[in-house]
């Protein structure tokens, strides 16, 4: 059958390749070894054309996309066409190349088709420990990058199908759990074939220059939709901020401002504002800079476009070299998730002025990745368990937050308790929504989780970096604010909380409690059907004093129904109160 370059055909190799994308990123979940790939999926995949231009993204972790396009045109000066082989696999994990941070390594191989170059493929995954000063490689606090594992600039995993045994062995001489870590390199490399033999047969179905001619297509298409939706904002400038609350070795808060210049169809974004780069490790390398302010910019503009290059063209972002958001060598970025958070919902907060009825409140907006590590007391081998845990989600127009969601921007999964139990010497002893948590407004923002983490070895170490325990998640349009969140040592005990970032030493029998933040509300609480705010007491998830405090709902303890005259004096009386 002859194909020809038309709308239809365009959009059945749209999702062929995007089929491809997931596919290969479960080929990565079914072989890896780690629990943060094979459950908490902390990992995405995507194809590109021979100049490196993304063309189909798995529905994975959003905020790992953009890295991959900056450092695709690194690796194209670095290591020209004419210079790769059928079966060559790249490997980086350069934070200063396009990279993530350290935990985060990235393959790259090239697609052949008909002894030439096509395409690429590209994985993503973040690994259980890759070195340095802290088991898991998750601490906060650390002042250089050198000090945050082993950084690999653009080398050779694979040379013409065959592995690179120098690399394999770096590898295993740095890092504390080199069984799980180079079975899970090994899984990146296993989709990476899996994507290349894929793709292949879409060429080889459609042939080489239908399907090129479609990839453009395509790409034109999203460029059209993004310029369309640009069209329906008003012009002007839009700025939103938001707050890291630390750096985990300065108490101070560092600011993040987003400034969104639109124009006709067009917009740039600057970060005009922002704080410079600081001591400890949340600085946050320009490509998830950029992967940040896209993912926003696309799901408010126009969430169902097919998300590739050609989405990025009406949109030019800047920031300042030696920012936060820019940093320079040899700062430190290992806990950047956080600050990732931050600008994303600066640009959501922004965006809320030219179009409300399309964003939402204030996330839980951060990442809370925890690292625990020690000799397993049964068969005296090393551990590394990595907990990932989401929190409440921001009040939407017209819904609800997602109660106990992660991140809108990575999308991870949880690790259930069964997997942590059966791997590492821990029993989760607790897993439950907070009550109380999620702002109050017209719509509530969503309950924040609790997860206490009993530890059953000696010495173990407890890493860690969070945020948002300072700065409470952002209610709208008359929505408070959401919880905060914290970590707490035995909390049936001394009950200390802890800080966000960190490395502390634990005894055995010592409890974490790790209690993320819940999400902002979003319009007025008065403007709330008290026969919701009934529903949320009689679910639990809101007290009655705060459904009479917060919501103006009085509900008779005895026979829990709504006192509607009460309800409504208290009401008319008018106002409402932030928590505490």
């Amino acid at each position: 059958m002859n194909y020809t370059i038309d709308p239809v055909t365009m959009q059945v190799v749209r999702y062929r390749l995007e089929q491809v994308a997931d596919q290969m990123g479960y080929t990565m979940v079914r072989t890896s070894r780690s629990t943060i790939i094979k459950e908490i999926m902390d990992i995405t995949c995507a194809i590109f054309d021979e100049q490196g231009k993304t063309i189909a993204q798995a529905h994975h972790a959003p905020m790992l996309l953009t890295g991959f396009e900056i450092t695709m045109a690194e690796l194209l000066k670095r290591i020209p066409l004419s210079e790769w082989k059928e079966g060559d696999v790249i490997i980086s994990n350069d934070p200063y190349l396009g990279g993530q941070h350290l935990t985060d390594l990235q393959t790259f191989a090239p697609i052949f088709y008909e002894n030439r170059i096509t395409g690429f493929v590209g994985t993503i995954a973040h690994h259980s420990d890759i070195g340095g000063s802290a088991p898991g490689s998750v601490a906060g606090g650390l002042t250089e990058i050198y000090a945050e594992g082993l950084r690999l600039p653009m080398v050779y995993l694979y040379r013409s199908g065959k592995e690179n045994p120098d690399v394999f062995d770096i590898l295993s001489a740095n890092i504390r759990v080199p069984d799980k870590t180079l079975g899970d390199v090994r899984a990146q490399a296993a989709a990476s074939f899996v994507g290349i033999r894929e793709v292949k047969n879409i060429f080889e179905k459609y042939s080489p220059e239908v399907v090129k001619g479609c990839m453009k297509m395509l790409m034109d298409y999203s460029e059209k939709r993004m310029r369309a939706g640009l069209l329906k904002i008003s012009d002007g400038v839009y700025s939103g901020e938001d707050f890291v609350d630390d750096d985990g070795i300065e108490d101070k808060p560092i600011r993040i401002c987003v400034n969104i210049h639109k124009k006709g169809d067009t917009a740039s974004v600057n970060f005009d504002g922002t704080d410079p780069q600081v001591k400890g490790n949340i600085n946050c390398p320009i490509s998830t800079t950029h992967a940040a302010v896209y993912y926003a910019l696309i799901c408010v503009i126009d969430p169902h476009v097919p998300p590739n290059s050609g989405c990025y063209r009406p949109f030019t972002v800047t920031a300042q070299p030696g920012t936060v958001v820019n940093p320079l060598l040899p700062g430190a970025v290992q806990a950047r998730t956080n600050t990732s958070q931050k600008i994303s919902e600066a640009t959501i907060r922004a965006l809320s002025k030219a179009l409300p009825e399309k964003v939402t409140a204030g996330s839980h907006g951060n990442i809370m990745t925890c690292g625990f590590s020690g000799w397993h007391p049964g068969t005296r081998k090393r551990f590394v368990y990595i907990d990932i845990q989401g929190g409440g989600a921001g009040a939407r127009p017209g819904k609800d937050g997602r109660d106990g969601q992660d991140s809108h921007l990575a999308r991870f999964m949880n690790t259930p308790v069964e997997a942590a139990e059966l791997e590492c010497p821990v029993r989760i002893e607790r897993y439950e929504l907070i009550k109380d948590s999620g702002g109050p407004g017209k719509t509530r923002g969503a309950l924040a989780l609790r997860r206490d983490v009993h530890c059953l070895a000696e010495n173990m170490t407890f890493s860690r970096y969070a945020d948002r325990q300072k700065f409470p998640p952002f209610g709208i349009l008359g929505g408070k604010d959401g919880a905060t969140g914290r970590f707490v040592k035995n909390p049936a005990l001394d009950n200390k909380q802890m800080k966000s970032k960190g490395l502390d030493y634990l005894k055995k029998d010592d409890v974490i409690s790790i209690r993320t933040p819940g999400g902002g509300g979003y319009g007025s609480p008065f403007e709330r059907d008290p026969a919701f705010v009934l529903n949320d007491v009689l679910d639990e998830k809101i007290s009655i004093e705060s459904a009479e405090q917060f919501y103006g709902v009085v509900i008779d303890k005895k026979t829990l129904t709504v006192d509607l005259k009460r309800t409504t004096d208290k009401r008319s009386s008018g106002g409402t109160k932030n928590r505490s």
